[in-house]
């Protein structure tokens, strides 16, 4: 990555005297940015009335012509209590959304039909989180554990339109589900001097029970340049997994989905420090 290794030689060239240890950590820090991402977003459901059941896979980008680039706003908050412990929040989420045309055949029991219609679709995306953190190192380097509480929500919505064989017919779903789960946090931050910093961090989330459950699990590497005492920028690459499960169960009906979102791309940070 040219544009990585150009900015790693300038905060290098930046990172001022070598005479005191910088330190790798802030009494308080600011981020407000995002990132430009590539998506892959596949959902799964299978649906249950009575002794019929139905089943069926959507991908958003390929199948409703969603853009695959997508931003995705991203703030977070970390407060530094004492030499090493704090409180770090974050949330980061987006929403996207799209109309396709379809004019194909339907083939069932042996019959073709001939079929029209418009189908639109939504997904919404919410992730916030709470964390306790402790820092252990000395000098220019820390490493850092953190505990704590996610919240995610997953909102999607398709509604269409169509003729089948001259009959028109309409059909609208809609879903939102919502959780909490515990958070897992591990970080690595090096100063290379008072206006420099490289950083990486891995986090997770895991729900084993209740309506809504899987995990996410995040990968974070970055480079921090302070040209200015307390403003600065951040450069990073990271990648996000998402794997959901939904099950809702009635006495004669019930619902199974399943949320597979794949997240990839740099972001681009204003620090506040």
């Amino acid at each position: 990555m040219p544009a990585t290794a150009a900015w790693l030689a300038l905060a290098l060239a930046a990172s001022g005297d070598a005479g005191a240890v910088p330190r790798p950590l802030d009494e308080f820090s600011a981020w407000v940015g995002g990132f430009e991402t590539r998506s892959d977003t596949t959902l799964w459901a299978q649906g249950r009335a009575g002794d019929y059941s139905a089943s069926g896979r959507v991908n958003l980008e390929d199948d409703l012509g969603l853009g695959a680039r997508q931003p995705v706003s991203h703030a977070r908050l970390d407060w530094l209590l004492g030499e090493r412990q704090g409180l770090s929040l974050e949330y980061f989420g987006f929403d996207r959304g799209n109309t396709v045309r379809l004019d194909r055949d339907i083939e069932y029991d042996g019959r073709t039909y001939a079929a029209d219609g418009e189908l639109r679709g939504r997904f919404d995306y919410d992730f916030g989180s709470a964390a306790w953190r402790w820092w252990f190192g000395e000098g220019a380097t820390a490493w850092g554990l953190g505990l704590g509480l996610a919240y995610y929500r997953v909102d999607t919505l398709f509604e269409g339109e169509a003729t089948v064989e001259g009959v028109p017919v309409a059909g609208r779903a809609r879903s939102s589900d919502a959780a909490l789960a515990p958070l897992l946090v591990l970080g690595w931050r090096h100063a290379l001097g008072d206006q420099a910093r490289v950083y990486a961090e891995l986090s997770g989330v895991a729900k084993g029970g209740g309506p809504l459950q899987g995990h996410i699990v995040d990968l974070a590497l970055g480079m921090e340049w302070f040209p200015f005492p307390r403003l600065g920028l951040a450069l990073e690459y990271g990648g996000t997994q998402i794997r959901l499960d939904r099950s809702r169960q009635g006495s004669d009906a019930g619902l199974d989905a399943r949320l597979d979102l794949k997240l990839r791309g740099p972001s681009l940070f204003l620090r506040l420090r």
